[in-house]
């Protein structure tokens, strides 16, 4: 028998059942690195890289949150649950690495870690696309979930 919570009995996947659960605030924050390089961190100007397809940085946030919204059409047994939040930070952290973070909560029966997820990893495609004409070396180098808050499980806190 699996431990796996997507997999039944019969050792078919499956949607977790959430009914019985109660609703409960829930937060998470997963954050993203993207190596940019030297070239295009020169760039940087005014807190944005600006391109000739727009704002860097604004556009990676709209993005996303829009794939914070959608998390539940793109992972198949992710519940579609409301969003009553989804805040981005987008800065650089060394001379050639952006960090993206991505904060999201709702109130419901189940997580939003996967949402915050999502929402930093559209975020930073965002910004590889919107920067390839100028270097295709950049690296996602890390996403992982960095905090996770509510629910019947104790509260998760990354340890570095």
């Amino acid at each position: 028998m699996s431990d796996f919570t997507h997999i039944n009995q019969n050792n078919q996947p499956g949607m977790v059942d959430v009914s019985a659960k109660d609703n409960t605030r829930r937060s998470a924050i997963a954050r993203s690195i993207i190596d940019v390089g030297s070239e295009l961190m020169s760039l940087l100007e005014n807190g944005d890289i600006h391109s000739k397809k727009g704002p860097v940085f604004h556009t990676a946030i709209i993005a996303g949150t829009m794939a914070a919204k959608k998390t539940s059409e793109l992972i198949p047994f992710c519940h579609p649950i409301p969003i009553e939040s989804a805040k981005f930070t987008i800065e650089p952290t060394s001379d050639t690495q952006i960090t993206i973070t991505c904060t999201c909560v709702t109130t419901g029966r189940t997580g939003i870690e996967m949402e915050a997820l999502a929402g930093v990893s559209g975020a930073a495609l965002t910004i590889y696309d919107m920067c390839k004409a100028i270097s295709k070396d950049m690296c996602i180098t890390e996403t992982r979930l960095l905090e996770k808050t509510g629910g019947k499980s104790d509260d998760y806190h990354a340890q570095s």
